[in-house]
């Protein structure tokens, strides 16, 4: 997409995966602000929670046209009739996705901080690379993903490259420029009310 156009969202789903709330959740963030995609991370390894929570999820998007990948799974991505898998392990597992899935298939990539792994899954067929994270965060090495990579991938590289991790207005506004989406999910499953803390992270898009 071209870079004046406003980034698209992907929505990362909450950990929470029961599946009498789970739904519901989705859905009211969905009506209120455009989502392209909804990303399941699983916060579980229980198989039939987990099934169950995709099954509703995918319901929920496909009614609203957003396509629905899962972190990881290949197998359940194809069983249970999801756009694709988002790979957490960079470009090892790009090719393997691709020829499980087929061509059809939505293959991402969250590539860390790492320039090279994106580039190298670009090349290995991946649909979009994610870097992150872009703020402060306790989690990981204390690594982030700068600026500078996002702008230089908007000049150079063609493949899609979505923004996460402790995101803020701050830099959803300094970032927006150069980045295609912003993945947001922790940000804001944590409020009382996910959708105004969406609208607000959101807010210097215009």
């Amino acid at each position: 997409m071209a870079k004046d156009d406003r980034p698209q969202i992907t929505l990362i789903s909450p950990a929470d995966h029961d599946p009498d709330t789970f739904s519901d959740r989705i859905a009211r963030v969905m009506d209120g602000v455009g989502i392209a995609c909804l990303r399941l991370s699983p916060g579980t390894r229980d198989e039939d929670i987990l099934m169950r929570a995709a099954d509703a999820a995918r319901e929920v998007a496909h009614a609203r046209d957003v396509a629905v990948v899962i972190d990881n799974h290949l197998i359940l991505a194809e069983r249970l009739g999801l756009d694709g898998v988002h790979l957490t392990d960079g470009a090892r597992s790009v090719r393997k996705a691709r020829k499980d899935l087929g061509a059809d298939a939505i293959i991402g990539a969250f590539c860390g901080v790492s320039q090279h792994d994106g580039m190298t899954a670009g090349e290995a067929g991946a649909d979009y690379i994610a870097f992150g994270p872009v703020g402060e965060t306790q989690l990981g090495d204390g690594s982030r993903a700068p600026d500078t990579l996002f702008q230089w991938w908007s000049e150079v590289i063609e493949v899609p490259v979505i923004a996460e991790g402790a995101l803020t207005a701050e830099l959803v506004a300094r970032l927006g420029p150069v980045t295609d989406f912003f993945a947001v999910g922790e940000e804001i499953w944590g409020s009382d009310d996910p959708l105004a803390a969406l609208k607000a992270l959101l807010a210097p898009l215009g």
